[in-house]
């Protein structure tokens, strides 16, 4: 039995298709994510993996397929309802408010899920220590990797079931990739959210991960554990 099928996923893609404008942009997309796991969905770029997490969103619309998230179909429900249910979603570009200040960015994020400050706030921080030191200073003014940060920070603070990322390395300078990285191990190692990440990082997902799925013109063409993803495997789907 595969490390993907030991134990029921938390968030499952059941041959899923999505199409843009008539033209087929995933093709009969499987993938699972684990209880506690972390999954690095990979491939080059335009292959499908940002249409995959729109569609688990509800930003695109499946024609065929079914997403669940423990065991919910999510079928006809909109982006807001799948975030109550427990998906914190961080896409490419980050998205945080410029003009508000890291605290109040935070904060946002607790008001529309109608969560109270309680410890949440404080246990989130913890994880960015660099947030602590800004968090009167405006959102626009951070660097791209603290940007990243706050985003992730503020997904978090939703207290989700699945944390999903969009390329969280993108434009982002080396020490906070590893800061990000040592984030994501201590949230795995925490247990309690599991995590699909959309990355085209190798090196990174080789640290960070425990299984990876690779796309290739809309369809999952390898998958495995993160320790089969060979040099042959990288070679054939993977270099530029």
């Amino acid at each position: 039995m595969s490390a993907l099928s030991q134990s029921t996923p938390v968030l499952a893609l059941s041959d899923i298709s999505v199409s843009y404008e008539g033209s087929r942009i995933l093709r009969g997309v499987n993938l699972e994510v684990a209880q506690s796991g972390l999954v690095c969905l990979m491939g080059r770029n335009g292959v499908g993996k940002t249409t995959t997490l729109r569609a688990i969103m509800g930003l695109a619309r499946l024609d065929a397929g079914a997403i669940t998230l423990a065991g919910r179909e999510l079928a006809g429900l909109a982006t807001a309802d799948r975030a109550r249910l427990g998906i914190g979603y961080v896409p490419q570009g980050r998205e945080i408010f410029p003009h508000l200040t890291v605290l109040e960015n935070l904060k946002i994020g607790l008001l529309v899920h109608g969560l109270k400050e309680d410890s949440t706030l404080e246990r989130t921080l913890e994880l960015f220590p660099v947030l602590k030191e800004f968090l009167r200073r405006k959102g626009g003014m951070l660097s791209g990797g603290q940007q990243q940060q706050l985003a992730i920070a503020r997904a978090l603070l939703t207290d989700p079931k699945v944390l999903i990322l969009d390329e969280p390395t993108e434009g982002v300078q080396p020490n906070i990739i590893d800061m990000i990285g040592e984030t994501l191990l201590k949230i795995k190692q925490e247990g309690r959210v599991s995590i699909l990440l959309v990355e085209q990082y190798v090196d990174f997902c080789l640290e960070v991960g425990d299984s990876f799925y690779i796309m290739d013109r809309g369809s999952i063409v390898a998958t495995g554990g993160i320790d089969e993803l060979n040099n042959a495997t990288i070679k054939q789907h993977l270099a530029v």
